[in-house]
């Protein structure tokens, strides 16, 4: 069984932290061979999008508020299990993510910090590039935004 959530900091278990952050040193440091500074003081103050299997953590990101990194408000560390990938669960993730933050930040843009091989799957949920490709932690990377809709009056 399947199940979604978006839980704050305060609200994570002990058990649940730790399943985050063992699936983000999975991906992020061991599979991208990228040892980096993961614990960067933004996970108390974000949201945490759980996308589980089986009471098994396959997709995750963290939503952040405008102010706490960005003037707007952002989506990182966005990571899916590897027997995960290509089944969805990464684009359900998204989709969640990217409607709590509409819903609790309308008027701000979301802006992502994506890896360069990525962009194409944002284009999916109409982020746009912004600026030239940048290296982060010998990683290529774009800022990529996405701007709230218009609704007419």
């Amino acid at each position: 069984m399947s199940f979604s959530k978006i839980i704050p900091f305060s609200d994570l278990t002990l058990s649940g932290l730790y399943e985050i952050l063992a699936l983000r040193a999975e991906v992020f440091v061991v599979e991208q061979n990228c040892p980096y500074q993961d614990l960067d003081g933004k996970d108390q103050g974000s949201l945490h999008a759980c996308l589980s299997i089986d009471d098994e953590l396959w997709a995750y990101c963290r939503i952040i508020p405008p102010g706490l990194a960005y003037p707007d408000s952002s989506i990182g560390r966005v990571v899916t299990c590897s027997k995960a990938r290509g089944k969805g669960y990464g684009k359900k993730l998204m989709k969640l993510s990217i409607n709590e933050c509409w819903k609790r930040y309308p008027n701000n843009d979301i802006l992502i910090m994506a890896q360069s091989y990525l962009v194409d799957f944002y284009h999916e949920f109409n982020f746009e590039v912004e600026e030239d490709e940048f290296l982060e932690d010998g990683i290529p990377h774009r800022w990529m935004r996405l701007k709230p809709i218009k609704k007419s009056q």
